[in-house]
């Protein structure tokens, strides 16, 4: 039973695992197992200790909520960073059928260029045999 170590020392009542130490009242209580933290009539946050003496639940409370809020911003950062680079990946990948199209494209313009050339010589051809024949020439 906890009580026993009732206004003795810290260590002697945190030996058993099961017991809460209020450094306030030096009362060794029953740690509530139902409830994560102890309720304020049992003993207040920055009296309580369990498992060590050196450490209150007020700043156990706040070094394990640096220590999460740290892993999850980490987490985000490294989520974000997958992200981006598999974005910047599918990127480059996507721009290797953009080459294709310019390159196609560009084949494309150059046909339409020499046809035209062609269209063009072929007029000036029929023009000048055109002034040829009436003899404008």
């Amino acid at each position: 039973d906890c009580r026993q170590y009732t206004n003795r020392s810290c260590e002697e009542c945190l030996k058993n695992v099961t017991c809460l130490w209020c450094a306030s009242s030096k009362r060794c209580v029953e740690y509530p197992v139902r409830r994560i933290l102890p309720p304020a009539d049992l003993c207040e946050l920055r009296s309580a200790r369990w498992g060590v003496c050196w450490v209150n639940f007020e700043a156990l409370i706040i070094a394990m909520s640096v220590v999460g809020g740290t892993l999850l911003i980490a987490l985000g950062v490294c989520c974000c960073c997958c992200c981006c680079k598999k974005k910047s990946k599918r990127q480059v990948l996507d721009m290797t059928p953009d080459y294709k199209d310019d390159e196609r494209a560009a084949r494309e313009r150059e046909k339409r260029r020499v046809r035209q050339e062609e269209r063009r010589a072929e007029m000036k051809s029929r023009h000048d045999e055109i002034r040829r024949k009436y003899g404008t020439v």
